[in-house]
């Protein structure tokens, strides 16, 4: 943990905040404390990439909070009983308790293979329902919802400022859209805060009968419960402002009469070949199915490489960039690792330790510009290139060993915020080159024949056989690498 007198107070971090839609300075509602709630996921099924984009995301954002010098408190709740669970319980044969269960387990899995932390806490809809009943009721008694034969709605008329989060009001909403006619509703832009259990519903007591909670009604009871009425960061999907977000700040702010949360952070979706995903479209991915091909450390810097608040598309081309990023960067760590391990003693340059302080400016800068990651990826590059133009291919020196040094420090710092650069170096790159080789149809053990092949025409002064060689490996996208030592080495072109 970074000292927080040292920190807080002297770096200004904006984010976008999605309730008036610009950039504002954060300053926590407690001094050096952070309370974040972020919505989770429904779980009735295996996550696909889109689900992770959050949790990753969110992760970062409260390790650079941490790295500020404030203690966060990062809440990331379960719908554990909702409309798609009961379904998917009644396909199974199995109770909703087991279907929840499973994949509560199954994200579990999934995200530990991301090796990034897990939240504070995380909550169940199901564990909290006596919360739930208690909101409702406070709700009921400041006449801001109303019972009708065992349901209960939330009353938009009485908040007036609902629509402030997404910018929608309930007049255009009605205006030009059918709304499903519900003969219980005052309103039709009422929405459900508790709702009867049919026959063969899981369902729980309540002054309204036996019933299930909404979806909205949850996330604002866990979230007053565990971190109280007002908290700093709400987050979620793009996909959850509204109505779900609208919603939570309407009845959440009619409860408490203050304001729900200081900022709404919303990171956006992920399309593949600028489609959105879809079981129509065939091109659901899961989380486990492409980490499994390819590797949690890819998922993640993909994830990161692009600004939270833009779209991500998933390509071959954006993957295999993503992996040749990768293989630049591992390839300039697993070299750093070599110099650090001769017994040359480093020598303390200033022009160093100024220019190492200098990249720390530059990447803090842009992370306090509302998380621009790419813009901090390219500091990250740019002191790759610096190493490589010093290092590679050059004898170990005092100034080398120095900015070796330097250099992975400077990756063990940022790769432990952004959750990344900490793969075994050598296992990694041979990882990453066997997924491009794979890309390519070809194997390592192809190449190496290959590179036999041409040394033995080298032998033979076979130089237009060696050349062949060469020039069939360079159409398959493998660039040969001849070393002063009569090595040859390669690599994948992208």
């Amino acid at each position: 943990m970074v000292n927080k007198s040292t920190i807080l107070g002297k770096q200004t971090l904006k984010i976008f905040n999605s309730l008036g839609k610009k950039k504002e300075t954060f300053k926590s509602i407690n001094k050096n404390r952070v309370l974040m709630y972020v919505c989770g996921p429904t779980v009735y099924d295996l996550l696909h990439v889109g689900n992770f984009r959050g949790p990753i995301f969110f992760n970062f954002l409260r390790n650079w909070l941490e790295h500020l010098g404030y203690s966060v408190e990062y809440v990331y709740n379960y719908t554990d009983i909702d409309d798609k669970i009961i379904n998917r319980s009644n396909q199974e044969n199995k109770s909703t308790k087991e279907i929840s269960e499973q994949y509560i387990d199954e994200f579990k899995r999934d995200y530990e293979s991301l090796k990034i932390n897990f939240p504070t806490q995380t909550p169940k809809c199901t564990e909290h329902i006596g919360d739930i009943v208690r909101f409702i009721e406070d709700l009921i008694k400041k006449k801001c919802a109303y019972e009708s034969e065992g349901s209960v709605f939330f009353s938009i008329d009485k908040f007036s400022d609902y629509g402030k989060l997404s910018g929608k009001k309930p007049e255009d909403l009605l205006a030009g859209h059918r709304v499903e006619v519900n003969k219980n509703k005052k309103n039709p832009m009422d929405f459900v805060l508790w709702k009867p259990s049919k026959d063969n519903e899981p369902g729980w007591d309540s002054p309204w009968g036996v019933g299930r909670p909404g979806w909205h009604i949850e996330c604002s009871a866990m979230s007053s419960k565990i971190l109280g009425p007002r908290i700093d960061i709400h987050g979620g999907g793009v996909d959850l402002l509204f109505p779900h977000h609208e919603n939570e700040i309407a009845q959440s702010e009619s409860n408490f009469s203050n304001r729900f949360a200081n900022f709404w952070i919303h990171n956006n979706l992920i399309n593949f070949d600028n489609q959105k995903m879809s079981k129509s479209l065939g091109n659901i991915v899961k989380a486990r199915d492409f980490i499994k091909e390819n590797n949690a450390e890819i998922f993640k810097f993909l994830i990161l490489s692009v600004h939270y608040r833009s779209i991500l598309n998933f390509n071959d081309k954006i993957l295999n960039q993503t992996i040749n990023n990768l293989l630049k960067i591992y390839s300039s760590l697993k070299l750093s690792s070599k110099i650090n391990e001769s017994q040359i003693v480093s020598n303390p340059i200033n022009t160093y330790e100024d220019y190492f302080q200098d990249k720390r400016q530059e990447i803090n800068a842009h992370i306090n510009n509302d998380f621009n990651t790419p813009a901090a990826f390219s500091v990250i590059f740019e002191l790759v290139k610096k190493f490589n133009l010093l290092s590679v291919n050059k004898k170990v020196t005092p100034e080398i060993k120095f900015f070796s040094e330097k250099f992975d420090d400077f990756f063990v710092l940022y790769g432990g915020i952004f959750g990344l650069f900490q793969e075994k170096r050598s296992n990694f790159l041979k990882s990453l080159n066997n997924l491009l080789l794979k890309s390519r149809g070809i194997t390592e053990d192809y190449i190496h024949t290959k590179i036999n092949d041409r040394n033995l025409a080298r032998t033979k002064k076979d130089f237009r056989l060696s050349d062949s060689i060469r020039d069939e490996l360079i159409d398959l996208g493998i660039e040969l690498k001849d070393n002063p030592d009569g090595s040859t080495g390669w690599y994948v072109k992208i």
